[in-house]
């Protein structure tokens, strides 16, 4: 799955580029960085990669998420409808910017359920936000339609799912906006970083201010920079772009490693007829970053995970209905609302009764389910073990 499993010479020369010129600051000093202009160069790769018309780098994939909310006026008294499967940045995002992450049920393709979606609009929803978990899409058509019927803005998470599409559009690029994360673990790596894409010139020109600081960077002399409106702090710098930039040239070297050996797993997984798969809303589109798989009830299910523990072969299968990162059910931090700056008394109680609502029906998708990662670096004998040991627990629970 991640892209630092294959480091080569192109992303030691890219960094080097860097070093040489000691310039490690995207913006300014243009004599002394002689041309390198790492971050632009890897902003220009990922529109023409991913067909986006506009793409701004920031420090990590978090950061994207909360420039893309507020360069699209999301904020105070909002309410914005993600999953309650995701990461815990998508609604850390939604919080940083002041409105409410209002979390609704999951469906078997592990993304938003459209019918929860539309049950949990009110007058102050503002935004409809899929994560495209574990390299695969939300049904983006019956979203797409309520966020027309409703007059709502479609915001993409797709940190998870680099790589994939949905009917011929690269997922991240079909909103008012989405996002990449480039973290340490993605298929294409920074080591740390994120991006925003957009095709509204609009939402880029606010997206590039607001992570500088509000700098319109309209000047030849960055100090001498208009402030139209405040900004943070959220840009990457040129070694983590470099990073980047090496990385995006070789994406479809580690996709089609990554698809193959999703498929010769998933052929192997499927000898046990008790074993189903997530639904895929576009499988022409799916990253194949993880193999996502069900068992028939939950306790088949802990109890092959257990035994995955037990034989020492769990690393890389993700149990995440008990998982803290993950899914809902551990948040406690988030039902409680906890935080280190005072929530005002209102958004508290909002972000607290939206986190303990009754989570049943995504309860019976998650506590059956198990993603597997893929790897790039397997071989096809190391493939072949790893699926026949992990069909081989589920048949001896099975039986």
């Amino acid at each position: 799955m991640p892209g630092y499993e294959l480091w080569s010479d192109l992303e030691k020369k890219e960094v080097n580029d860097v070093l040489e010129t000691g310039i490690l600051m995207r913006y300014g000093f243009d004599g002394p960085r002689k041309g390198i202009w790492k971050s632009k160069e890897l902003e220009a790769a990922i529109c023409e990669t991913f067909g986006s018309k506009y793409a701004q780098l920031t420090s990590s994939g978090t950061a994207a998420l909360t420039t893309a909310m507020s360069a699209l006026g999301i904020g105070y008294g909002d309410e914005v409808i993600t999953p309650a499967f995701t990461f815990v940045a998508s609604f850390e995002a939604v919080l940083s910017v002041g409105a409410v992450p209002v979390l609704v049920d999951v469906d078997d393709t592990l993304t938003l359920d459209a019918a929860a979606v539309r049950k949990a609009i009110t007058p102050k929803t503002k935004a409809i936000m899929p994560v495209h978990m574990c390299g695969s899409m939300a049904d983006l058509d019956a979203l797409q339609a309520i966020c027309k019927e409703h007059n709502l803005i479609l915001l993409e998470d797709a940190c998870q799912s680099i790589g994939g599409y949905y009917k011929g559009k690269a997922l991240g690029t079909i909103g008012d906006a989405g996002t990449f994360s480039f973290d340490f673990v993605k298929t294409m790596t920074c080591a740390e970083g994120g991006v925003v894409m957009t095709n509204r010139e609009d939402i880029y020109i606010k997206s590039d201010g607001y992570t500088d600081h509000g700098h319109d960077h309209l000047g030849v002399d960055r100090g001498a920079d208009l402030h139209p409106f405040i900004g943070y702090n959220y840009r990457i710098s040129e070694l983590h772009a470099a990073v980047g930039l090496a990385q995006i040239k070789r994406l479809n070297e580690f996709l089609a490693i990554q698809k193959n050996n999703h498929a010769q797993l998933k052929a192997i997984l499927s000898t046990v007829p008790e074993i189903s798969f997530r639904r895929i809303p576009d499988p022409a589109g799916d990253s194949c970053s993880f193999i996502s798989w069900f068992l028939p009830t939950e306790e088949q299910t802990r109890a092959v995970v257990a035994e995955l523990k037990a034989q020492g072969i769990l690393a890389g299968n993700f149990y995440w209905f008990d998982n803290n990162w993950h899914y809902i059910r551990k948040w406690d931090h988030l039902k409680n609302a906890v935080t280190l700056n005072a929530l005002s008394p209102e958004l508290k109680a909002r972000v607290m009764e939206q986190a303990t609502k009754d989570f049943s029906a995504s309860h019976a998708v998650m506590n059956r389910c198990i993603s597997t990662a893929i790897s790039l670096t397997w071989t096809e004998a190391q493939i072949k073990e790893k699926g026949e040991k992990i069909v081989a627990v589920v048949r001896e629970v099975l039986r």
